[in-house]
């Protein structure tokens, strides 16, 4: 075929050479420049790839395979000639393929798999700007790679949007721009009415698109469910197009339709998720219609529990649709947001936002844990994460274990890779194969039950041709179509089991989510706790009330002032397989526990399933050593004004924060509520030793607690920098007042409350800390009343004393009011008689 041209061919050439002297590159190219299918072929014959091959990572399968396709007509031949693809569950290359596309887990397991790449001249990343997890992991360890293994091989990021400037300074590579082929766009909004549902807007947005201007149709929806919901709406419009549907999870024909024009010219409106938004061209498109939202993975590091939310695009991903519109020829782009609406410039990175197991896992395998990240994971859930993999056998103490690795392999989430690798018998094993296909699934019932079971069991009624009333047809399809595939992959023989005991089930997917094993509280049938110690509660209407233990495979993490989190979906578990399964985990300890209802201390032998107490008695001859712990955990409970706290000591504590503040250079102890509750078993508890209750803790001990690191020296040092009192003119001492403001973490001024009287003669404001801090003075009438509140005492006695003195006079006559507070003596008494 003739090859067509792309705005890319004129930089070509610059691509190779830069890459012939630099080994990493940032490509920007804007949207229909042509870089996805131009520059791997591109790089085929320079001098430095040597007749090796080359990958280039998609972010998604349908552009995977678009790519490839694309590629492949254009130099006269078929898939898996000298273009192939890799996604899962499809494998399209061939001994002679030198241009491998591949999906970002593919690419992974290549580098786990061969660290130097033998055989791979270049890595190509392309739409790099949607900052998947994987692109970030698969880049990490392609730079270490490099570093350390391959100086010869290629890497270039490229994409439209991406912070180029930003990327090339990480990379230390050029960075080249190439503007695209685009016509332009008129953008507009066209929000919606008030309570309107989203595929309401959608119907009427359509309308008017397809009567006012020429072309497809191509709408912008955040998932599966609203794609669904917007193609029941526009079923009925009079128009004469095509409703289809374009996402991730549809079969490759239909696919593969979307992609093409009709053969008729039919108008088409293609109702797509932001796998439409890059890489994918969709031929005929002259209008975009935008929600503005997608569904993307979300991690909350207090629960633990992942979770798929609609949240509102960025700019970048704005423009980025909109410009799918002015691919042919001049566009539209209608936005259904309102204009007042600001977005986020760019994407967040998933890395600091999802879950972290499975990149634990695969930072275990590589063994260094401290690879180069464009964003370094959080520390958070990288711990939350690594602890999950702890439960899971996947690594001990930080190591990969031989477990591990074969979860590993499996490419898959290591709570499934746990869990399909786990049984033995034959029939548990495909059974566990339906179980990862229904967990990765949508739903594929309309109910809000919460039993799992009746997922696979609409699962069974549909492999034997029935489907329910509630129950979607696609969706058990591509199910029983991804459970066939785990039984292939796992060379499982046997068919999955039609009837099955009512625990089955949950005995499987323990293995999966060790944390999320569940027994009813003894108290309160719809309350669960967890394996982990959190806990959760059902629905009302629960279809799984009733049961003693359960398994939870979806949770709602607890909001606001809700403790417990919300059981979305569970199944029975039988609690004798977790005797035989998991024997270790089921301990008996003693433990001595405070009780905040009864403000005592109890001494209790526990037996336990990791965090469920399973049986509490009472201790008769508990371990007395161990009271201190249990009363570092009340002050825990309680907070630190549980503690005896003299005033003095308070105002010692805040001397010592201040001064912390004030002279760094002394490196005194970090005072605060935050470190004092996070180290009290380090300053604390060594008081508390043979004490049974917190009242016996004297307020000298406490004192002596905090001070305990503080030699000397230091301790004098605090009395002279920030003394307790002042001498004034007067002749006596006064106190002085310490401030520490806790939510902005700043001294507060320090006050000196004194009789104005006693400062007769003095010139300026008192000062502490060798002069760096002045006073903040209180100045107080004789009756102790305030007057004045003044960090500046020269100034007040030029401007503000002679009107103090004035209405002061008459008011206490027995005092001295002079004429000229500077020459006049101090002094704390009333005048003597007769003057």
């Amino acid at each position: 075929m003739n090859r067509p041209t792309f705005p890319i061919d004129a930089l070509l050439p610059q691509i190779r050479d830069s890459l012939a002297i630099h080994p990493r590159l940032v490509l920007e190219a804007s949207p229909g420049a042509g870089k996805t299918t131009q520059v791997p072929p591109a790089l085929l014959d320079a001098p430095w790839i040597a007749d090796r091959r080359i990958l280039m990572l998609e972010p998604r399968r349908v552009a995977a395979r678009a790519a490839a396709q694309f590629m492949a007509r254009q130099r006269g031949e078929a898939v898996g000639q000298t273009v192939g693809y890799r996604i899962r569950f499809d494998n399209q290359v061939s001994a002679q393929t030198r241009i491998e596309v591949v999906t970002e887990g593919i690419l992974t397991r290549m580098l786990q798999d061969d660290p130097t790449l033998e055989g791979v001249g270049a890595i190509v990343f392309d739409e790099f700007h949607e900052r998947h997890l994987a692109a970030d992991l698969g880049l990490a360890l392609a730079l270490d790679v490099q570093a350390a293994l391959r100086d010869d091989l290629r890497i270039v990021v490229m994409s439209a949007t991406l912070d180029g400037e930003r990327l090339a300074q990480f990379l230390d590579a050029p960075r080249l721009s190439s503007t695209g082929c685009s016509f332009p766009v008129e953008v507009g909004h066209f929000p919606a009415r008030r309570e309107e549902k989203l595929e309401h807007q959608v119907r009427r947005a359509v309308e008017h698109a397809l009567a006012a201007h020429p072309g497809d149709v191509l709408v912008f929806l955040p998932g599966q469910r609203e794609i669904a919901r917007a193609q029941q709406a526009l079923a009925t419009l009079p128009a004469d197009a095509d409703i289809l549907a374009l996402h991730g999870e549809l079969p490759v024909e239909q696919q593969s339709l979307v992609l093409q024009p009709h053969p008729d010219g039919r108008r088409r409106v293609v109702v797509a998720t932001n796998v439409a938004e890059s890489s994918v061209t969709l031929p005929g498109v002259r209008v975009v219609i935008d929600s503005g939202l997608a569904r993307e993975p979300r991690y909350d590091p207090n629960s633990g529990f992942g979770r798929l939310d609609v949240v509102a695009i960025a700019q970048a991903s704005a423009d980025q649709r909109a410009g799918r519109a002015g691919r042919v020829a001049e566009g539209w782009a209608y936005r259904l947001w309102p204009q007042s609406q600001r977005l986020e410039p760019q994407r967040r990175p998933e890395i600091v936002q999802v879950e972290l197991a499975g990149l634990a896992l695969e930072l275990a395998a590589w063994g260094d844990p401290d690879l180069r990240f464009v964003d370094p994971p959080p520390p958070g859930p990288m711990a939350a994460a690594r602890e999950l993999l702890q439960r899971l056998g996947a690594i001990d103490d930080g190591v990969i274990t031989p477990l591990g690795r074969r979860m590993l392999a499996l490419g898959t989430h290591p709570r499934l890779a746990a869990m399909l690798l786990a049984p033995d018998d034959t029939t548990e094993r495909a059974l566990a194969c339906d179980l990862a296909a229904l967990v990765e699934a949508r739903d594929p019932l309309r109910s809000r039950s919460d039993a799992l079971a009746e997922r696979w069991q609409a699962l069974v009624a549909f492999r034997n041709g029935r489907v329910a009333a509630d129950a979607s047809r696609a969706a058990l399809a591509a199910i029983d179509q991804a459970a066939r595939q785990w039984r292939r992959r796992l060379r499982i023989d046997a068919p999955p089991p039609s009837t099955i005991a009512a625990h089955r089930l949950g005995d499987l997917l323990a293995h999966a989510y060790p944390d999320r094993i569940a027994r009813q509280h003894p108290a309160d049938p719809h309350r669960y706790q967890l394996a982990n110690g959190r806990g959760a509660r059902l629905f009302d209407d629960s279809a799984v009330f009733g049961e003693p233990w359960l398994l939870v495979s979806e949770l709602r993490a607890a909001t606001g002032a809700r403790a417990d989190a919300t059981l979305l979906r569970a199944v029975p578990l039988d609690p004798q397989r977790l005797q035989r399964d998991w024997p270790q985990r089921f301990i008996t300890i003693d433990r001595v526990l405070w009780d905040a209802d009864s403000q005592r201390i109890h001494a209790v032998r526990e037996t336990r399933f990791d965090q469920i107490v399973l049986e509490r008695k009472p201790l008769a001859h508990p371990d007395r050593g161990r009271y201190a712990e249990a009363l570092v955990d009340a002050v825990r409970q309680l907070g630190l004004d549980a503690l005896p706290w003299s005033e003095s000591l308070r105002q010692w504590r805040a001397r010592v924060r201040c001064l912390r503040a004030w002279c760094p250079e002394l490196s005194l102890p970090d005072l605060s509520d935050e470190n004092l509750l996070a180290t009290l078993q380090t300053w604390l508890q060594p008081a508390l030793t043979g004490k049974t209750r917190l009242a016996a803790l004297a307020e000298t001990e406490l004192a002596e607690a905090l001070k305990r690191d503080l030699d000397w020296p230091t301790r004098q040092r605090i009395d002279q920098l920030a003394p307790t009192r002042i001498a004034v003119p007067s002749g006596l001492e006064r106190p002085i007042e310490y401030g520490f403001d806790a939510a902005a973490d700043t001294p507060l001024a320090p006050v000196l409350a004194v009789k104005l009287q006693e400062l007769f003669g003095l010139a300026d404001t008192p000062r502490i800390v060798d002069g760096r801090v002045s006073l903040t003075l209180h100045l107080l009438s004789p009756g102790g009343r305030p007057l004045q509140v003044t960090g500046d005492l020269r100034g007040f006695w030029e401007r503000t004393y002679p009107e103090v003195r004035k209405e002061m006079k008459g008011r206490y006559p027995k005092h001295p009011w002079p004429d000229d507070p500077w020459t006049a003596k101090a002094t704390h008494r009333a005048k003597p008689r007769g003057t």
